[in-house]
């Protein structure tokens, strides 16, 4: 994530016939009025990580997702998902025999069963060979709330159920809307790490609903944005973040890193993306492991020359790419990283870019605090 360029395809009209050979793909395109509220969006997206579909609500990403589960079936949509076609031309294959699985706001749990006996429900719709049991349970951490009623879960334990269930169905794509919008912010907390590593854990592909783009920074690998029924981009979580023309909130970069070593005297570890390296306060993981990391576009200043003297300790070489100048008193500049590294994102005033005379092809010094950064294992 985060390399400039990056595949970005706009415009809901794209190639649905899945086009990276080798890669298995979710297709999908409906086109339909639903009162007055028209559906028109293509989907192409890789059938693999987590692809989040964001927009404002009532944009129409709970109706197209909805339309791939088959929970509505819509007239002349198409959707296949890799080498399976669920609905094409008079062929429909309904929600029940879609190998899927589905999370939603509310957990939808059934409060006659205890944890285990809700668990058996998703493993009742399984075909053998799948996920076992016992590693979705401790994968969950699932273990001590077997024995438990319903009533008796927090409502991030519910949805840790919640999503136990659907895995044990042994599902090809699992659909989750909105699944943390109810949650406070230490259930989101506790439920972010299992949802960002279940699908290279497990093989599943998950399409994520949301309208909360934070939320999308900490778990998506990929992105489809949806306004007024149409999908208007998609492509690498990384390449949309970074796309100064889509206007996105929460403006910020995600880098994909790997731990490089740990520094026990100052307790600093080390990571480091397309040979640039970057160092984070504390000990997140082992060497080899990985580590989003994401940075605030406020919270990268920039520099004409390397300091002589600073306590920030990420300086980064740059050169800038593009300008963004809306209008009011900031500017945001999208820079490269190194030579071939990745992109990143400074706001910063009008002012300070005239100062430092800021054009397309500028060699600047970028300055990100090693406090100021977010971190996601």
């Amino acid at each position: 994530g985060g390399r400039h360029g990056g595949g970005v395809v706009s415009g809901a009209a794209g190639d649905v016939s899945g086009r990276a050979a080798g890669m298995s793909r979710l297709c999908a395109r409906f086109a339909a009025r639903l009162g007055g509220f028209a559906l028109d969006a293509a989907l192409d997206v890789p059938a693999q990580g987590v692809t989040a579909l964001f927009g404002p609500s009532g944009c129409g990403k709970t109706t197209l997702l909805r339309a791939i589960a088959g929970l509505s079936r819509l007239p002349g949509g198409l959707c296949r998902m890799g080498d399976e076609t669920w609905q094409e031309g008079r062929q429909f294959t309904p929600v029940h025999e879609r190998p899927i699985g589905m999370v939603f706001q509310d957990a939808r749990l059934f409060s006659h069963l205890d944890v285990a006996g809700n668990l058996r429900f998703g493993l009742a719709r399984a075909q053998p060979g799948g996920m076992a049991w016992a590693d979705v349970v401790a994968f969950l951490g699932l273990g001590p709330l077997l024995a438990r009623r319903v009533g008796a879960l927090s409502s991030g334990e519910r949805q840790r159920v919640a999503l136990g269930r659907a895995l044990l169905a042994q599902p090809r794509l699992l659909l989750m809307d909105e699944p943390l919008a109810a949650l406070d912010a230490g259930s989101v907390d506790e439920i972010i790490p299992p949802l960002r590593a279940l699908s290279a854990r497990f093989g599943v592909p998950v399409l994520y609903v949301s309208h909360d783009m934070g939320e999308v920074e900490r778990i998506a690998d990929h992105l489809v944005l949806m306004a007024a029924g149409r999908v208007t981009a998609a492509g690498p979580l990384g390449a949309l973040l970074t796309d100064l023309s889509l206007g996105l909130p929460n403006t910020a970069t995600v880098l994909d890193t790997r731990i490089t070593g740990f520094d026990p005297a100052y307790e600093l570890t080390s990571c480091a993306v397309d040979g640039v390296a970057l160092v984070v306060p504390g000990r997140l993981g082992e060497v080899g492991a990985r580590l989003r990391l994401i940075i605030r576009a406020e919270q990268v200043a920039l520099a004409a020359t390397r300091p002589a003297a600073s306590s920030v300790l990420n300086q980064l070489p740059a050169r800038v790419l593009d300008l963004h100048a809306p209008p009011g008193p900031y500017v945001t500049v999208k820079l490269a990283i190194g030579e071939g590294g990745p992109v990143l994102l400074a706001r910063i005033t009008r002012l300070s870019r005239d100062h430092l005379a800021l054009t397309p092809g500028a060699m600047v010094m970028a300055q990100v605090k090693a406090s100021a950064l977010g971190v996601e294992p």
